[in-house]
């Protein structure tokens, strides 16, 4: 009995505490190409994420828990680069500055970078970031008429969908 009454009170704190990296989705069309980003949006909560939390020059898979996937329901260009309709998963390199490497991979079951293989890798695309003027305490990804957007912490990038 005091194993069930342990159980309960521990699932009762959990659902009340909420997540700390809730599963969101991104969806819009952009030129007739549905597109859908499943992902962890993980929160600031005070920490420097860019540098530290996410360590430069390492891949990271944007987001928090399993892995962030994008699909695309017909081929499209990104940022003018030809990428097959598909399910991928996405992948950030970011770097000191501007210069941050953006990676659609065929692997989407894996859970962090753990499992991340370059060999897997069906596109990467250089993508200039810029920084927010007001921080984004959480991590969204937001699908416009023309692009994909991603913002968190004090950075921002967009890829242009065509």
């Amino acid at each position: 009995m005091k194993t069930k009454i342990l159980l309960l009170f521990t699932l009762v704190s959990f659902i009340s505490y909420g997540q700390k990296s809730p599963a969101e989705k991104a969806q819009g069309t952009i030129n007739g190409t549905e597109i859908t980003v499943e992902y962890s949006s993980p929160r600031v909560n005070g920490r420097v994420i860019f540098g530290d939390l996410v360590p430069y020059g390492k891949v990271w898979r944007a987001g928090a828990n399993k892995n962030t996937t994008i699909k695309f329901s017909k081929d499209v260009k990104i940022n003018g680069k030809e990428l097959k309709a598909g399910t991928y998963g996405f992948f950030i390199i970011p770097n000191t500055g501007k210069g941050w490497e953006l990676i659609f991979n065929k692997k989407t079951d894996g859970w962090g970078s753990y499992s991340y293989k370059e060999s897997d890798d069906a596109l990467r695309i250089p993508s200039k970031v810029q920084s927010n003027e007001n921080s984004q305490e959480e991590m969204l990804f937001k699908v416009t008429k023309k692009e994909i957007l991603f913002s968190w912490s004090d950075t921002t990038f967009t890829m242009r969908v065509q």
